[in-house]
């Protein structure tokens, strides 16, 4: 039985005695794979070709197929092919404009099959030629920043995003990407900012500019590159302030306003985790280089959740490919309605806090760890600014931040309804206490807990250095603290198998001494620092248990011994407290003849005790290093980069624009 023949562009019902038919666009391809020129006996060629409708497959894969030596005989022709794409973005015709559009892409990715393992120079000789390349490139730089700056078709500007994403991630690596700098010479960044700062527009084509500006700000960011981007975008930001109205509408507000919207789109939609890297990456980008973006994440917007109707999960089909296309339109609309007096405000910061919630729930997918990571390296960058801390402690800013909690059989489920308004401060030490609890396991991730536990360490700097008194819950940290060492210690042998347990150790030790050196000078009440001291002798059998641990380690001539005994000695303050208050408190007990003394009597005795203590006073607690990315995390971003690169170039879909749909739009051609 004859069937119907969908692949390689054939028409006809196939069967035994006649061939089956090739489009007339089919027909024409294979003219420009012939080693002739497909002009020469038909010289109105290549002006038929863009009023075809492109088969993109039939095209990458006839490239793809082909081998080395066969893709160089018709160099000339594939160069000649894209020479006239370009020419044709300058045409009136939308239906050419988008042709040519659709065909670069194409091109694009088909040479970068054949090409995986080259830095880009090949692949700009095979699409271009070396001669020609400087004045083609100039040529499709400006074709896409008019297209993208103009107030046509929004399919045009869709597909122009989707080259450029194209041509950003043609390499794995993209500090290799040898294309990238005839893009950066010739700077599309004025048209990307002015779709990000244009409501419709960003609606539109918001996560594909976001995404475009994180991989472009990372190419060869070492080499100054990056900061060039950055100070773009800086400088655009100061201009556009100075038009600015009542409600922002800056690039940095436009970039918050889009980058919340993912976050709150991922907690209904379940996007993938690459796409979520994207995201985070761009938002990591903006607080890392630019610090003037830390006044937006203060910056109000209505509460997304709370001002629209819940975004019912969108199907995954063909039509919206993963990774090209943004959440919801209506979850990013959300965030230009007027504030209302009765709907609570939220703001990125809050967006990016519940988020890091969720993401950090699990960290045993890899893609869900470097997240995870992410997101801690985006709060230690906030934790270590002198405007953001201000915001952050302000207790004129109080906000309901209902972060997401593992669900735990030993914990009732928190009432959302209840939610105190504190502020934000609060709600990021929420967020460290809550991964400290939830992340002890086999599968220790070690460093999350170190970056987890800087970030309280610099917030508590801050409140010394600022003598910020804030009114927070400190018992939970320090139960959390305390049994995060119970764990290390119960699970030694199994953890230095594979960690340096001591680095963490001795962090959370010197969080202690923090409180216990400078708590006077930041802890809300005096009352606060009773509980503090009540909680160390509760729990003195684990510190004690703890200097015996790291005393047996630094007294033996084993691998551990200067990082166990760097622990020993910052355990001097704590046992000297545990050595000073247990015999009188045994003493009261005794005197009174109570087996067991309340909370409330320990306290009595601390406090009538606190005269005769001695403590030593111990250096540099307050003292933290700034983040660097450079030389401790080059390795982490580039692979981070090389994955998200990797992830877009993969689900870029070009043919989601259906021809109907385009013809629709583009009804008459004059």
């Amino acid at each position: 039985m004859a069937q119907i023949e969908k692949r390689g562009g054939l028409l006809r019902k196939s069967s035994a005695s006649k061939k089956p038919l090739k489009e007339k666009v089919v027909l024409m391809y294979d003219e420009i794979f012939m080693t002739e020129d497909p002009s020469k006996c038909s010289p109105r060629f290549w002006e038929e070709l863009f009023l075809m409708k492109v088969n993109l497959e039939y095209l990458e894969g006839k490239l793809e197929s082909l081998d080395s030596e066969e893709l160089m005989k018709i160099k000339d022709n594939v160069n000649c092919l894209f020479q006239h794409c370009i020419q044709a973005l300058g045409e009136e015709h939308p239906i050419r404009v988008v042709n040519a559009l659709q065909t670069l892409c194409a091109l694009i990715r088909g040479v970068h099959q054949k090409n995986k393992s080259t830095s880009g120079f090949d692949i700009i000789n095979m699409l271009m030629g070396f001669d020609k390349a400087e004045l083609c490139m100039k040529n499709l730089m400006e074709s896409l920043d008019s297209l993208l700056c103009a107030e046509g078709s929004e399919s045009l500007k869709s597909l122009c995003l989707k080259l450029l994403l194209c041509l950003v991630t043609v390499t794995d690596n993209i500090s290799q990407n040898t294309i990238l700098e005839y893009v950066m010479i010739n700077s599309i960044f004025e048209a990307i900012l002015q779709i990000l700062s244009h409501p419709p527009s960003r609606r539109e084509h918001g996560y594909d500019a976001v995404v475009l500006l994180a991989l472009l700000v990372n190419y060869r960011k070492y080499e100054g590159m990056g900061l060039v981007i950055a100070q773009a975008l800086s400088e655009y930001n100061r201009q556009y302030k100075d038009k600015e109205e009542e409600h922002q509408s800056g690039f940095f507000s436009a970039l918050t306003n889009m980058v919340g919207s993912m976050f709150i789109a991922d907690a209904h939609e379940k996007i993938s985790v690459q796409t979520n890297e994207a995201i985070l990456l761009a938002l990591y980008e903006a607080v890392h280089l630019n610090r003037n973006f830390i006044t937006v994440l203060a910056q109000s917007h209505p509460e997304m959740g709370l001002v629209t109707t819940p975004v019912s999960p969108s199907p995954t089909t063909p039509v919206t490919p993963l990774g090209t296309t943004p959440p919801s339109s209506d979850v990013i609309s959300s965030v230009e309605l007027p504030l209302d007096a009765d709907v609570q405000t939220s703001n990125l910061l809050i967006t990016f806090l519940k988020y890091s919630s969720i993401v950090m729930q699990d960290t045993k997918d890899e893609h869900r760890l470097h997240s995870g990571k992410l997101c801690l390296i985006i709060l230690t960058c906030i934790a270590e600014d002198q405007y953001a801390n201000a915001f952050l402690h302000d207790d004129n800013m109080n906000f309901r931040v209902n972060l997401h909690r593992m669900p735990m059989r030993h914990r009732k489920k928190a009432a959302d309804k209840n939610l105190p308004c504190r502020p934000l401060v609060c709600a990021v030490l929420d967020l460290m206490v809550e991964f400290i609890v939830t992340h002890m396991m086999k599968e220790f991730p070690m460093d999350l807990y170190i970056r987890c536990i800087q970030v309280v360490h610099k917030l508590l700097c801050y409140q010394k250095k600022c003598r910020v008194r804030l009114h927070y819950t400190w018992r939970e940290l320090w139960s959390a603290l305390i049994n995060l060492l119970k764990f290390l210690m119960s699970n030694e042998t199994i953890l230095l198998a594979k960690h340096n347990i001591f680095t963490l150790t001795l962090m959370i030790v010197n969080l202690f001494n923090m409180f216990i050196t400078y708590g006077d000078t930041f802890l809300p009440t005096p009352s606060s620092y009773d509980e503090l001291y009540y909680e160390i002798i509760r729990m003195h059998q684990s510190f004690d248990n703890l200097y015996s641990m790291v005393l047996r380690l630094s007294t033996n001539a084993g691998q551990w011994k200067e990082a166990a005994s760097k622990v020993t000695h910052a355990l001097v303050n704590i046992r000297a407290i545990i050595n000073h208050f247990n015999p009188k408190i045994e003493s009261y007990a005794a005197v009174n003849h109570i087996s067991q003394l309340s909370e409330e009597q320990v306290l009595e005795v601390v406090r009538a005790n606190y005269d005769t203590l001695t403590l030593k006073l111990q250096d540099g607690l307050d003292q933290y290093e700034r983040y660097s990315e450079q030389h401790k995390e080059a390795a982490f971003f580039k692979e981070l980069v090389r994955s998200i690169s990797t992830n877009v170039r993969r689900n870029l879909a070009f043919h989601t624009l259906s021809q109907e749909v385009l013809l629709k739009e583009f009804s008459t051609i004059s």
